[in-house]
């Protein structure tokens, strides 16, 4: 019977167990599903977090929190606004140039190997007899090349994916904004509401005490970001107008947006610079120069600067927010992964709060002090008491 008894309840937890993780992997792939809705929502949530205590500072100078809100939302948009026109120039000449840069890319391409691997070779001689008639269908063969033709094909519908891309995008960032200022607004109106829906007492002050440490750590955390990537922003943007790049203040733009995606975001833009470097010189040293440039400043900022900014209290395991981008990069695209970071921040601080995910928290945050070895880790405890006997 006793058997009997512990089967059933091995069963039974086993049959929880594939419950849970049924529901979470239900609720991962609604998530995707459900992006266009959900990614607003997140956003404007995240900015509620690091703009709320704005707010709150203009409600104690006397200005009322709905028109504080609107304070903060409509300096957002009127910066937002300013970036956007001045950018719109420089990003159009790029897009027309698009059709060609495929060609244009190969062709470069080619050059810089031959500069890097070959010696200059030898003046063609003039084909003769069969060679020649070899190299006249060649001309033709390139002359009617079918890659030239199916990019200039495929144009017109290249414009209209990235018009609806433009027109989903601007929904989305209209739902963000209007959902933002209502956030901001109504900020101490839903927390005393959820506080005064809680009957125990610890559970307020846990509450509440959560949700203003986790707007301490994500606000600190995003301003601080904020600030070292414009540093990136107008180093990367003097690094190119230094070397004749076209267009020095859009790849500073560049540089510094993706910047807030750890890993991923420097990597690409170093691509993006290579390959305009390979559209606008000749010699490989001058090709490979505004990549070398972006990738110097990024050595700087990651080791010297961002390290000295964020210190140790807002210090994340490196192997967490890679997975955080990977994660939230596979759910929402790019504005998932520009969102991973913050996000992460605020799961640590729920973390640390509550006992039962104290361990979690360990493993999410970063290598304040050196970790002790295995050996130390396996001694009876009273050998790893100090001379005062504390442990």
């Amino acid at each position: 019977m006793a058997t009997e008894g512990g089967g059933s309840q091995v069963d039974g937890r086993w049959k929880s167990s594939a419950v849970r993780g049924l529901l979470v992997i239900a609720t991962i792939l609604l998530m995707k599903e459900a992006a266009p809705l959900l990614l607003p929502v997140a956003t404007a949530v995240v900015l509620t977090f690091v703009f709320a205590p704005v707010v709150r500072g203009l409600k104690r100078g006397g200005v009322p929190e709905p028109a504080g809100a609107a304070v903060v939302v409509i300096t957002l948009l009127g910066v937002t606004l300013l970036v956007t026109s001045t950018l719109v120039g420089p990003a159009s000449q790029w897009w027309e140039r698009a059709p060609q840069t495929v060609a244009q890319v190969m062709a470069q391409f080619d050059r810089l190997r031959a500069s890097i691997l070959s010696s200059p070779a030898p003046p063609p001689r003039p084909p003769a007899g069969r060679n020649a008639e070899r190299a006249a269908a060649a001309q033709a063969q390139q002359a009617n090349d079918p890659l030239k033709d199916k990019l200039a094909t495929e144009g017109v519908a290249i414009t209209r994916v990235v018009i609806g891309k433009v027109f989903s995008f601007g929904l989305s960032a209209a739902a963000t904004v209007i959902l933002l200022y209502f956030l901001l607004a109504s900020e101490h109106w839903m927390l005393s509401r959820s506080v005064e829906a809680i009957p125990r007492r610890r559970s307020r002050a846990l509450l509440v005490g959560g949700v203003r440490n986790a707007e301490r750590d994500i606000g600190r955390f995003v301003a601080t970001l904020a600030l070292v990537n414009l540093g990136v922003a107008l180093a990367t943007g003097l690094a190119m107008w230094a070397l004749g790049l076209p267009n020095p203040v859009l790849w500073g733009a560049i540089a510094g947006t993706l910047s807030f995606i750890p890993y991923i975001g420097p990597v690409i833009t170093g691509m993006l610079l290579a390959l305009a470097g390979m559209l606008t010189f000749d010699s490989a040293s001058d090709m490979l120069a505004p990549a070398l440039a972006f990738v110097l400043i990024h050595a700087i900022e990651s080791n010297l600067v961002s390290p000295w900014f964020v210190g140790r209290r807002l210090t994340l395991s490196p192997l967490a927010v890679f997975i955080s981008v990977m994660f939230w990069g596979w759910l929402w695209g790019i504005a998932g992964a520009m969102l991973a970071v913050p996000v992460l921040v605020g799961i640590r601080s729920v973390c640390k709060r509550t006992r039962g995910m104290r361990l979690w928290s360990a493993y999410l945050e970063g290598a304040h002090r050196p970790a002790p070895s295995l050996r130390s880790l396996l001694l009876p405890r009273r050998r790893l008491q100090r001379p005062g006997g504390s442990t």
